[in-house]
């Protein structure tokens, strides 16, 4: 039986196209900057983001690990988002391995960070504190519903943070998500930033990757942090390759992604004990709560885990991120027949739970 999978859009294999690509790559020692493959990649980024060059790393994580030490120094620090990846799902990474300190300010539900919080968060001049350094920003924002920020606003976080003599980094692993929603060019999310990261295997499709791009200075800082990292790679244009095809074909069908999720999130909130938790969906990402009082007859325990696990018998695998939360991320190999076949198994799980209570 195929498997649904909806628990994110990494789970994404490549295409044919992408297969083909790979198999015939032309490729080199990137290491010594010899992989055509990866340099024609580095310059397609570069251009279609409107920055003066790019970097190939393995992952976003690396990407943005990478941006922020090219940034700053050990002891310096970076103002983000509480509910922000970097802080959340990196693994402490930029104060483990940086030694730089990370200074939480509430997302807002938009997913952005309230002006006035930034301002208050810039350290004042003095031996007793950290140096702020960096502002960083996610677009789209995960953990607040895969919502949007639009080019006015990261302009006035910019100007904001050029008024403090401070830089800003953009994870913007799903930033084609954002561009398409928002019915601009990926260059003006990036415009006013001065470095942004995108992933290549989420809903581009491709198996492995992200580039991070900025000025050539900027880079060069980080690609010196790469190979710290150990994220030198040698003939890695058979992943560049897919990376290439990404670019080309899978950013335009990206709003088939956001057009399902919107289905996918009515049908599902339209049953009997389930609400949308961060609203309509703005791109592939559908957060639902199960309702204040709902549980499973004979089930003890929070009820997502286990109605995660009902579903996975079903051939179905959502993401249950809380006790009565859930996650489902549309992506290129959600077809409509597996939104239907999901709404249609949430509905029987929850009506036998409701007609099990009533008995």
């Amino acid at each position: 039986m195929p498997v649904i999978d909806l628990r994110s859009d990494t789970v994404t294999q490549p295409t044919e196209a992408m297969r083909q690509a790979m198999a015939n790559a032309p490729v080199g020692d990137d290491v010594y900057g010899e992989d055509p493959t990866v340099n024609r990649l580095q310059e397609m980024a570069a251009a279609l983001l409107g920055k003066e060059a790019a970097l190939f790393v393995p992952s976003g994580t690396m990407g943005n690990l990478a941006a922020v030490l090219a940034h700053c120094g050990r002891g310096d620090e970076v103002i983000l988002g509480d509910q922000s990846h970097t802080f959340l799902f990196e693994a402490g990474g930029i104060s483990a391995l940086g030694g730089v300190h990370s200074r939480q300010i509430p997302n807002q539900p938009d997913g952005s960070l309230d002006l006035d919080d930034i301002r208050r968060a810039v350290r004042p001049d003095d031996a007793h504190f950290p140096v702020t350094r960096l502002i960083a920003l996610e677009n789209t924002h995960n953990r607040c519903g895969g919502v949007v920020l639009t080019p006015d606003y990261m302009q006035s976080v910019a100007e904001l943070a050029r008024a403090h003599g401070l830089k800003v980094h953009l994870d913007g692993a799903r930033l084609f998500n954002a561009a398409v929603a928002l019915g601009v060019e990926p260059a003006a999310l990036a415009a006013p930033v001065d470095s942004v990261t995108f992933c290549l295997s989420k809903g581009l499709c491709a198996p492995v990757g992200s580039v991070l791009c900025g000025s050539h200075d900027f880079i060069a800082r980080a690609h010196r942090v790469r190979k710290q990292l150990g994220g030198g790679m040698r003939q890695a244009g058979v992943l560049a390759a897919a990376g290439i095809v990404a670019l080309e074909t899978m950013i335009p069908r990206l709003e088939e992604d956001h057009q399902r999720a919107k289905r996918l999130a009515r049908g599902l909130s339209a049953l009997p004990g389930l609400v949308l938790a961060t609203g309509e969906p703005r791109t592939n990402m559908v957060f639902l709560r199960l309702e204040d009082g709902f549980s499973l007859p004979g089930a003890p325990g929070d009820p997502a885990p286990r109605i995660a696990k009902m579903l996975t018998e079903r051939g179905i695998r959502v993401g249950d991120v809380g006790p009565r939360s859930f996650r489902l991320v549309t992506h290129y190999w959600i077809d409509d027949e597996a939104v239907d076949a999901t709404i249609a198994a949430f509905q029987d799980i929850l009506q036998t739970a409701v007609v099990r209570s009533s008995d």
